[in-house]
This record gives structure tokens, C-alpha cells and sequence, in this order.
């Protein structure tokens, strides 16, 4: 038997992303490949890309040259939304060998056999124009605690500064009884928490006739699976259903993460957006009001062009009034083949940065009220692995990071806590 091959993934972007490379890598033949770090020196190097911003494009590219730098005469593929969106542009970059779509990538063992065979390069390069209309269901496993679980892709929702549609397809997902069985499979594995992935979850069976809430009603009756956790959901799609269902399941965890993405009514209709602040309003308060400690993020995008300085100081005024926990901020990032590219006046860079450090500002403040709101809260943590200075970290049940002296014994395992003391870096010790 000939020396197994060394094979490292590195994941840039969403939880999704993390899903889909964890459950590519388990199809890697033990018998033939070996995994290392990134960092390490390998034969063949993956990429699983990001095209949100121009920044996840260039982190792809260093990933690239970090590989190189590892091993001159290495393979590296680069799959996923990059690869999707821009191939031509990736086949460019020195020691690129195979660059493949969010289809074909589920088949990149195929194409490194192509590698093995001694077939050219250009053979083994991909086009990464296929047709996405399949689904494919996946969930990470290794190295954590928790598993993402995608139990959805694409989107249908045409937003005018979005690439996504065009880098995932259409909205498409199995029906409730088979992804049931997928996390059945989790369930059946050591994790504690699941996080449901997708680029728009609250779009959920929609193919089938089904919905979201039904499928959370379903996956709470999974034995094996004490913890399960939403990722981001659409305000129009955030259902008084959904909101009621996580109050009272045990199981589903009290942390919302909504995409706002402007304050402003008029830089919404401009974005494409299905909603106005007022939808936004209602969600938030109907948490509020139901699950008075519930963790609600905010995703944000600033320096959309045509957001005059009016816009954004309304923007900046509708936030600072919602009782959200934080916010996700965004700088707008201009990408081609999209609306936002040729529509409205552009705004300064020096200005788009200006106005992120000031919602930095104010979600840094939200962030710190919140968490002296739980203080006093008794709430369970589940334990993680990573550790640092001799402690050990975890989240409640709310998303609030808690860490305590370091047990191997503790981890993966929840624990009931008092949450009292809060350090410098707004993480409670118990």
C-alpha cells in the first residue's frame, strides 16, 4: 500500500459553509487521505469559498498563497460561492489545479482521483456554471460541540447588493420527514446542540408544501438532541408561530438573529428588501414580550449607495431605539452582477468606514446593557472544548459566552450556572 496523501480544508464565510466542508471531508477515503491542519504541510490543499465581500474573495486568495508557501508542489482546489460566481478569474491564481461549483464540489474526491491518475491540469480544472437545483443535506461533526446542521439552500429573495441567488440557485430543501432522518444521524453522534444552517431558513419547505415551524415542532422530538438553535431568520418570515414555539420548547434556544440590514424605510425599498422597520419592530417586541432574556442580533449594512447622511442618522436613531442584544455590522461591498452596482450615488469609502465604526459604537453599548441584564440569571451552559489561560468556555442557553476553570471531565456537558461576574472581556466567570 502506497503512502496516504495529506489533504487540509480551510472554510471561509458562513456556518453553511462549515456544514458542507465538514460533510466533504468525511467522504475522503481513510485509506488514501489523511487530514492535517491548514497550516501544516499537505499534497492537496481545499478552500471552501466565500463571495459575499471583496474582503472574502482576498482572504481566499491569501489562503491560496499560504498553501503554496506550505508546499510549492501541492494541489489546491478551490470550491464553493467563489468558485461559482467568478471560476475564470480563480483558474488564474498561481497553483490553482481545480476549481469547482456549490454542485460539483459535493464530487471533489472524483476529480482528485483525476489528480492521482497523473491526468493535466487542465483536465481536472471545473467549470463551475452547472445548474443548481439539487439538495444536498449536510452537517459538521469534528471539533466542536455543536453541529451546523443545513437543512436549506438558496434563496429566492432578489436583494439588489446580493450575489447569493446567483451563487446557490433557488430556494430548494428536502421535505420534513427527510431531514428529520438527517438529524437523526446527528442525534446519534456525541453532539449536544444543533444550529440549523441555511442561506434562508425561514424559507423552509417551500417546495413541498411545508413549512419551518412544523419542522422545529418535528426536531424537538428527537431524541439524543438537547439543544437546538436558529440561525439567521427574515423578519417577514419570523412568525408569531415561531417566536411562541421557542418559548415554550425546551429545546429551541432563546437566540434569534435577524437581518435587518437598514433602519431606514427608504434604503430598504432601495436594497430590494421585503419589509419595512415597522415588521422589524413588531418581531422584536413580540420577543421581547414573550422571552424577556432572548439574545436578538441584528444583521446591518451601512454605506449602501444613495444612503444620504439622513438616511443613515435615521438608520442609526430606529437601532438605537429596538431592545436588541448586538449587531452584526457590514460595510456595503460593491459585487458585480448585481443591482446595487448601478443604481443610486456611491458612498465614500472613508464615510462607509466612518459610519461602521459609529453602529460598532452603539452595538458594543447594546451588547454590554444586555449583558448586565442577565446578571443575577440562573441558565445552563453547554461546555466546549477550546481553551485558553486554564479556562474553559461555553454559551447559555441566550448566547451569552460564560467561562469557568478548565475540566476535561466538563466538556460537552451542560451545566445549570449563576450568572454574577462579568470580566473586562464580557464573558461571565462561574
Amino acid at each position: 500500500m502506497g503512502k496516504r496523501k495529506t489533504i487540509a480544508f480551510n472554510t471561509l464565510g458562513c456556518k453553511l459553509n462549515f456544514s458542507e466542508t465538514d460533510a466533504i471531508s468525511r467522504q475522503s477515503d481513510a485509506g488514501v487521505y489523511t487530514i492535517v491542519p491548514f497550516k501544516e504541510h499537505a499534497d492537496i490543499y481545499v478552500i471552501n469559498s466565500c463571495t459575499v465581500t471583496k474582503n472574502a474573495e482576498k482572504r481566499c486568495k491569501a489562503l491560496i498563497r499560504q498553501a503554496m508557501n506550505n508546499n510549492p508542489a501541492a494541489h489546491v482546489a478551490v470550491i464553493g460561492c467563489y468558485s461559482q460566481i467568478n471560476p475564470k478569474e480563480l483558474l488564474e491564481v498561481p497553483g490553482v489545479s481545480l476549481v469547482l461549483g456549490n454542485s460539483e464540489k459535493f464530487n471533489l474526491f472524483d476529480h482528485l482521483k483525476k489528480i492521482d491518475q497523473g491526468k493535466s491540469e487542465t483536465d481536472i480544472r471545473q467549470s463551475a456554471e452547472e445548474k443548481l437545483d439539487t439538495f444536498m443535506p449536510s452537517f459538521s461533526t469534528g471539533g466542536r460541540t455543536r453541529s451546523f446542521f443545513k437543512i436549506q439552500d438558496g434563496c429566492d429573495y432578489k436583494c439588489a447588493y446580493c450575489t447569493i441567488p446567483l451563487a446557490r440557485g433557488k430556494s430548494r430543501s428536502n421535505t420534513i420527514a427527510e431531514t428529520i432522518r438527517t438529524a437523526q444521524k446527528i442525534a446519534g453522534t456525541n453532539m449536544k446542540e444543533v444550529v440549523l444552517t441555511g442561506v434562508n431558513i425561514g424559507d423552509f419547505g417551500k417546495p413541498h408544501g411545508e413549512s419551518f415551524v412544523n419542522l422545529l415542532r418535528e426536531l424537538v422530538r428527537i431524541d439524543g438532541i438537547d439543544r437546538i438553535r436558529l440561525s439567521s431568520v427574515e423578519p417577514d418570515l419570523l412568525h408569531d408561530e415561531i417566536i411562541q414555539l421557542v418559548k415554550d420548547e425546551p429545546k429551541l434556544m432563546p437566540h434569534f438573529h435577524i437581518p435587518l440590514q437598514s433602519g431606514s424605510d427608504k434604503t430598504l425599498k432601495a436594497m430590494g428588501r421585503r419589509y419595512t422597520t415597522e415588521v422589524f419592530r413588531e418581531r422584536v417586541n413580540k420577543i421581547r414580550q414573550l422571552i424577556p432574556h432572548a439574545c436578538i442580533a441584528a444583521d446591518l449594512i451601512v454605506g449602501y449607495p444613495d444612503e444620504t447622511e439622513a438616511c443613515f442618522e435615521e438608520s442609526y436613531q430606529f437601532i438605537k431605539k429596538q431592545d436588541i442584544s448586538y449587531i452584526h455590522v457590514f460595510t456595503y461591498s460593491e459585487r458585480e452582477n448585481t443591482r446595487a452596482l448601478h443604481s443610486g450615488q456611491e458612498v465614500h469609502p472613508a464615510e462607509r468606514k466612518r459610519r461602521s465604526k459609529q453602529m460598532q459604537t452603539l452595538s458594543a453599548d447594546k451588547k454590554k446593557h444586555f449583558l448586565l441584564s442577565n446578571r443575577g440569571l440562573e441558565t445552563k451552559v453547554l461546555w466546549e472544548r477550546d481553551a485558553q489561560s486554564g479556562f474553559m468556555f461555553g454559551f447559555t442557553e441566550n448566547y451569552i459566552k460564560v467561562k469557568t476553570r478548565f475540566d476535561a471531565a466538563r466538556v460537552n456537558t451542560i451545566e445549570r450556572v449563576m450568572l454574577n461576574k462579568l470580566d473586562n472581556h464580557n464573558v461571565y466567570q462561574v
